[in-house]
């Protein structure tokens, strides 16, 4: 199946090593990142989600109106903004630009962060039960061709009706995260994508069978999977695990400057990093977990340590696991992703191109 690589732009130059310089919003910065993802073969770029950060719809939108091809991973919270709403913005922007967008759904899993956007659901499986009704509304928006009622729990709507469906047939391509049971049913029954973590093989058999599970319940094909790591490349792994070593020194060092700190709430996803972590710096071949335990596992953080090949043979691993989707960011945003483009990405695609064939000799 085809893989796919998905980056991440950020609206400053900043992360777990970068003490931030500039503005909050970062214009020149925003479009440099996004050509240079374009240029180093990403297929999409994630543009994230958080309470007090600028409006990922908007950056999206700059980001889709400087580049050409390159698709856009816009995340989003169900519960403030309508569903009808932003069904109809997302379909509008899909028409704009040529099918190029995506959503990514995320839930949340920090009380204390939603409610400075005013959410008042503080259980995490309630806000889950509303996230399905959204994605169900959100649907009908797009594929609806007459009028129609929807009545829920948390959304009512009496004939809506988008006259703006998005240029991809069926509707907008969507990913879901989560790493609770709750958030496992709602990915089987709406997700085209679900999105892990950096999370060990072991952990990734487990979420996908859950996974597959989920969508055998709602008699739905199974969705395909995405994984987030941390890529840290060098051209010797002893060279790698030198840097790797020199990051982790950083971070800790910069943590009260650049505010990547253990948080006050993990989310499920994050338990699992941080149990992860409990195992062992180092897990399977190459994943390294000295980031996410120093940052209470609050974003993807963990990383794979290696040279190019030997990453992309991880990647290789994990594709015949089910992971058709890679989203790759580095600790010096710009830089890594202009690196991964000249070895990481086209390593990989070639590695699991030559599998795929084999298997298809092998099978005939």
């Amino acid at each position: 199946m085809p893989v796919e690589f998905i980056g991440f732009i950020t609206n400053n130059n900043a992360s777990e090593t970068i003490v931030r310089s500039g503005p909050v919003l970062d214009p020149p910065y925003i479009e440099t990142v996004a050509k240079a993802h374009e240029l180093a073969g990403f297929d999409r770029a994630l543009l994230a989600f958080h309470s007090t950060t600028p409006d990922a719809l908007q950056v999206a939108q700059h980001v889709l109106t400087i580049t050409k091809t390159l698709k856009v991973m816009i995340a989003q919270r169900p519960g403030f903004t309508a569903p009808t709403l932003l069904a109809r913005q997302l379909a509008t922007l899909d028409q704009f630009y040529g099918g190029r967008v995506s959503l990514h759904v995320i839930t949340g899993g920090n009380a204390i962060e939603l409610r400075q956007d005013g959410n008042t659901l503080d259980d995490k499986d309630e806000r889950y039960a509303r996230t399905n009704e959204f994605l169900d509304v959100v649907k009908l928006e797009w594929t609806s061709e007459k009028p129609f009622n929807y009545s829920g729990k948390y959304y009512n709507v009496e004939n809506g009706f988008s006259q703006v469906k998005p240029l991809q047939k069926g509707g907008i391509y969507t990913f879901v995260g989560g790493g609770s049971d709750a958030a496992i049913e709602v990915a089987g029954k709406h997700a085209d994508t679900f999105a892990l973590w950096g999370e060990s093989y072991a952990q990734v058999r487990d979420v996908t069978t859950r996974v597959r599970a989920a969508a055998a319940r709602c008699g739905r094909p199974t969705p395909r999977f995405s994984l987030s790591v941390r890529p840290i490349l060098a051209e010797t792994e002893e060279k790698a695990w030198k840097k790797a070593d020199a990051i982790l020194e950083r971070a800790t060092a910069l943590q009260d400057q650049t505010g990547y700190r253990r948080p006050n709430h993990a989310t499920d996803g994050a338990k699992r990093l941080l149990a992860l972590a409990d195992q062992g710096a180092r897990i399977d071949k190459r994943l390294w977990t000295e980031v996410a335990k120093l940052t209470g596992a609050n974003s993807n953080t963990t990383a794979l340590v290696g040279t190019p090949e030997q990453v992309a043979e991880v990647f290789g691993d994990y594709y015949d696991l089910g992971v058709s989707h890679f989203l790759i960011r580095g600790f010096d945003p710009l830089v890594d992703a202009i690196d991964y483009g000249r070895a990481l990405i086209p390593l990989t695609r070639n590695l699991i191109a030559a599998r795929d064939e084999q298997r298809g000799i092998a099978a005939e």
